[in-house]
């Protein structure tokens, strides 16, 4: 079936908080059926691990459930990253799959930094717990010798979903790039701690994104209903989904700002130099196999664990308190979340008390913004700001961006829609539907506010 006549598209989408399956309409990019479930996390043994049979229980059931009505004509995939699959002979899991939150021994730790790739060679920072897939690969094969020894073949997390669909494996650029200390983006390639583990042959082959691997196998067929040579696409890393609409949109320089568990940064247009490694900044991969300089911090984690305690409050009533807050300089320092971000080392403190939940929902609003901007600052970003997902519709926070970035600040108009799904519904070859952006202008008074939480956090730095 060619692109032009693609009508829907099913996308399953696993964050690393949750998990759905969506049909889109090509034509407008509509959510026009979902199904979700939280994305669970098993304590082991072995170790910390996805519930992989009832993520694959659930896309079964919603594939049969949407499979006649409203119906779709391709399957594409899109997951969060830092997570390798590793097979057995027989197509069967050799080990569970890692959740990239698990801690390792402190010795397995240094032995993995002893032969991990310097960053100029991968553009990969080291990373706490296993948000480095290499140190990931390490730990299974070093504490867990005789499982690692079954296994034949490695691949990347939105691929296996399509081996399990299409019985095909293979492995994508998009995941090998984002900060796996595996890839080497400059020449495209595997890089030299896929030697040191002895792992190069049984890395699945390499395919685009956008490639069709295959037709879904006859037992799923007969399981769900969908017709037989239904196409399944390789599928794509979740931040470079959300990257994809505006590569196919829009002209460099602009930077985009992806929002969810993680607030992920990309400056398109950049140089890949002086990033620095020690502060979360790297490069990605973008769809078209391209380094794009990009920097993150678990912001939507961070939000979540400031609010979690009150009710949203109304949007206008933030408004209203938020002169109070900047005036008084309430202020959230980092990290809410420790392990990631521009200020490693930092831990929580607050300066001032909030009176209530709207001043708490405000601070927690302008934290974030300022810790975006210090993301984009280290990639030296330039022209307008993209922001989608979640954040997008905090008016807030895409005020307070725009000020203190000191330009526009963009999300799509009229409830267009954004995000990994519309993104990974892209690797089929539809084109992305037309979108009217929303300018917000700067409008805030932020310098001093912003130049007080610079001091401040200066002032907290850990002892190095």
């Amino acid at each position: 079936m060619s692109a032009a006549s693609l009508e829907r598209v099913a996308v399953f989408d696993i964050g690393k908080t949750n998990a759905k399956l969506v049909v889109l309409d090509v034509a407008t990019g509509a959510e026009i059926a979902a199904r979700r479930m939280p994305n669970r996390v098993l304590p082991g043994p072995p170790y910390q691990h996805y519930d992989i049979d009832a993520l694959w229980a659930f896309l079964m059931d919603a594939l049969q459930a949407f499979a006649k009505v409203p119906g779709f004509d391709a399957i594409s995939i899109t997951t969060h990253g830092a997570s390798a699959v590793l097979l057995a002979e027989d197509g069967g899991l050799a080990l569970p799959v890692l959740d990239y939150e698990q801690e390792y021994p402190d010795e397995i730790r240094t032995a993995y930094y002893a032969i991990r790739p310097d960053f100029t060679e991968t553009f990969s920072p080291r990373l706490a717990m296993g948000l480095n897939v290499g140190a990931q690969l390490h730990y299974q094969k070093t504490a867990f010798p005789d499982a690692f020894a079954r296994v034949a073949t490695i691949l990347t997390y939105p691929q296996y979903w399509a081996f399990r669909l299409t019985g095909i494996a293979a492995n994508e650029v998009t995941s090998l790039g984002c900060h796996t200390d595996l890839w080497r983006p400059e020449t495209s390639d595997y890089s030299a701690l896929v030697d040191r583990l002895g792992i190069r042959d049984r890395m699945a082959p390499v395919h685009s994104a956008f490639e069709a691997l295959g037709s879904v196998l006859p037992h799923i067929s007969a399981q769900t209903g969908i017709f037989g040579d239904m196409p399944v696409h390789c599928g794509i890393h979740d931040s470079n989904a959300s990257l994809l609409p505006h590569l196919i949109r829009r002209q460099a320089p602009f930077s985009v700002v992806s929002t969810g568990t993680w607030v992920v940064s990309f400056a398109v247009g950049s140089p890949i130099v002086g990033l620095d490694p020690a502060r979360d900044t790297l490069a990605n991969v973008d769809a078209f196999g391209k380094p794009v300089p990009s920097a993150r911090f678990m912001g939507g984690r961070e939000f979540e664990m400031l609010t979690r305690d009150i009710e949203a409050p109304d949007p206008a009533e933030v408004d209203t308190v938020a002169a109070g807050v900047i005036g008084r300089s309430l202020m959230v320092l980092p990290n809410v979340a420790e392990g990631s971000g521009p200020y490693p080392g930092h831990r929580l403190q607050w300066l001032g008390a909030p009176a209530g939940a709207a001043e708490l929902y405000a601070a927690a609003s302008l934290y974030v913004a300022m810790m975006t901007h210090a993301c984009l600052d280290l990639l030296h970003a330039d022209g307008p700001i993209v922001v989608e997902g979640p954040f997008s519709g905090n008016s807030l926070y895409l005020r307070a961006l725009a000020s203190i970035a000191g330009r526009d600040v963009i999300v799509l108009a009229d409830g267009a829609p954004t995000g990994t799904a519309q993104g990974a519904a892209l690797l089929t070859g539809c084109r992305p539907p037309p979108g009217r952006d929303r300018r917000i202008a700067p409008s805030l008074d932020l310098a001093a506010y912003h130049r007080q939480w610079q001091q401040a956090v200066a002032a907290a730095s850990p002892a190095r």
